[in-house]
């Protein structure tokens, strides 16, 4: 198993958002999550990447307890195990393709022309060999978000969350986007676990999970 939670609940004031969220997600599945505004899917998103801590409850990621962790440790085992890919990419203006790929190996302490290599072999693999040395500005929608991607994979992390990750694409740039995740899967045994509105996505992925009022109603 990947990632369980048991009972994991979140509240913000007086509003609970996750009301017992109980998930089993296995290694190598591409599982969607869905469901209407305010369903609390992001808040999940942000619990399961360690971003935001559960009220009560139990998150396992690759067989550690989350909980179990300190800050120093938590912090690292987020970057060794878990890569985000976002909606708007979030990829830092003031650096290349390549540098922005390499930051979470760098922040790993791995040797910068090890990572510099691992990067490349990344971004040559999503066809961004040519866009190594360009800045975000400088690069299309599709290609800052398979940036994005190549950033997420330089660790080779345990499981990639992605929310809404073409919710910013044109249709082309989109069902690109959606193939690379299965190829992805399929050469590289990667876990994703995404957030999305998009049906097309949903109806693809190994399984959807639906959220409602903070409850798993199917999945």
């Amino acid at each position: 198993m990947m990632i369980q939670t048991e009972r994991i609940t979140k509240s913000f004031g007086a509003l609970q958002v996750l009301k017992g969220i109980d998930l089993s997600i296995d290694k190598s599945e591409i599982v969607a999550i869905a469901g209407p505004s305010g369903a609390g899917k992001t808040t999940l998103l942000q619990i399961i990447g360690t971003l935001d801590t559960p009220d009560s409850g139990t998150l396992t990621i690759n067989g550690t307890v989350i909980s179990k962790l300190n800050d120093k440790e938590l912090a690292a085992f987020r970057n060794r195990n878990i890569g985000f890919v976002f909606q708007f990419h979030q990829l830092l203006p003031e650096f290349t393709a390549l540098e922005n790929v390499m930051i979470p190996a760098l922040i790993a302490r791995e040797k910068a022309s090890t990572a510099e290599k691992h990067a490349k072999e990344i971004l040559d693999y999503l066809n961004l060999t040519d866009r190594m040395s360009h800045k975000p500005a400088e690069l299309s929608g599709g290609e800052k978000q398979r940036v994005a991607v190549a950033r997420a994979l330089i660790n080779h992390p345990a499981v990639i969350l992605a929310d809404e990750p073409s919710g910013s694409l044109d249709t082309q740039n989109k069902e690109e986007l959606h193939a690379l995740f299965f190829d992805l899967r399929n050469e590289m045994k990667q876990t994703f676990v995404i957030v999305t509105h998009d049906e097309q996505l949903a109806q693809h992925a190994d399984r959807t999970i639906h959220l409602k009022d903070g409850v798993v109603i199917q999945g």
